[in-house]
C-alpha cells in the first residue's frame, strides 16, 4: 500500500496530465494569436510559454490544427522552409479569434477576480502527509 506522500503525488500527476491535455487547444490559440507560425515553432512557443510543463508531440499539433481547419477557426499559406520543403504558416481566423476571447472570457478571466486569486495565493499551514 502506497504511503499518502506517494499517493498525493500520484494524484497530483493525474490531474496535471488532464490539466495539459485540457489546455492544448488555448496554447495553440494563443501561439497563432502571436503571430502564423509553422508547426514546430508553435511547438516551440507552447514548451517555452509553459516553462516546459506542456510538452507536445507535433502530431497531436497536426491534428488539431486540421480540426481547426475544419471549422474555419484557423488556416495556413504556404511558406518557404528553411532550404526544405515549403511549410504551412497556419494563423488564427476571425473565426478563431472570437471563439478565443470569448473563451478567456469565460474561463480565464475569472482566476483575476480579487477573492479568487486570495484564494489561490493563500498558503495552509503545512502538515505532514505521513
Amino acid at each position: 500500500m502506497k504511503n499518502k506522500k506517494e499517493l498525493s503525488e500520484q494524484l497530483l500527476e493525474a490531474w496535471e496530465e488532464t490539466h495539459k491535455k485540457g489546455q492544448l487547444t488555448l496554447w495553440i490559440f494563443l501561439a497563432l494569436r502571436d503571430g502564423p507560425k509553422y508547426v514546430s515553432e508553435i511547438k516551440a512557443f507552447i514548451e517555452s510559454n509553459t516553462s516546459q510543463t506542456i510538452i507536445c508531440e507535433e502530431q497531436s499539433l497536426y491534428r488539431a490544427l486540421r480540426k481547426f481547419q475544419q471549422v474555419e477557426m484557423t488556416g495556413y499559406n504556404p511558406g518557404k522552409g528553411d532550404g526544405g520543403p515549403d511549410r504551412k504558416y497556419y494563423f488564427i481566423t476571425p473565426m478563431g479569434e472570437d471563439i478565443l476571447d470569448r473563451f478567456i472570457e469565460r474561463n480565464i478571466k475569472l482566476f483575476f477576480i480579487p477573492e479568487i486569486t486570495t484564494l489561490m495565493n493563500r498558503k495552509q499551514p503545512n502538515k505532514p502527509l505521513s
